[in-house]
């Protein structure tokens, strides 16, 4: 189980990431430079491997929120660098969380459980579909509204298993 966090802000620059000698390496491997507003800027290595919710291409200006391991190592340097596990394009309506849920379908804080329904997509990273409950997994949740209950519930539009 993986605990992760957040960080959401306007990508204010996008370079390539140098990772090793390798001239195959060359552009697969970038960093977004993300500032939240109010002097907080974060730098996310993004690799072939991150996940962008709708494969959406991002860009200098964009609002977005990354997701992080919070548990991995990170350099100790300035500004804080993460390896994106999941990039999200601000959506007016939208919402996306990483986290685990449990067998109830809660979260591991207990702000918000899930409630499947028939049109609820579940599928893995490479867009094939799971087939069984995901329950007790690291998951991706991009949903809309939910209740004002402890915890909130709502019923997602999509789910996409961290395998």
């Amino acid at each position: 189980m993986n605990k992760f966090l957040s960080f959401h802000g306007i990508i204010t620059k996008i370079d390539d990431f140098w990772v090793s000698a390798n001239p195959e390496d060359l552009g697969c491997y970038k960093i977004f430079t993300v500032e939240d507003g109010r002097g907080n800027i974060v730098n996310f290595v993004v690799e072939p491997t991150t996940y962008f919710v709708d494969n959406v291409v991002m860009s200098a200006g964009d609002i977005v929120t990354g997701f992080y391991d919070a548990s991995a190592a990170v350099p100790f340097i300035f500004p804080p660098q993460y390896r994106a596990i999941v990039m999200a394009l601000d959506m007016q309506f939208r919402n996306v969380t990483v986290e685990f849920f449990d067998s109830q379908l809660v979260n591991s804080d207990s702000t918000l459980k899930l409630n499947l329904a028939p049109y609820t997509q579940i599928a893995i990273r490479n867009g094939q579909p799971f087939t069984r409950i995901p329950s007790n997994r690291n998951l991706i949740v991009i949903y809309g509204a939910s209740t004002k209950s402890l915890p909130a519930q709502t019923t997602p539009y999509k789910i996409i298993v961290l395998c």
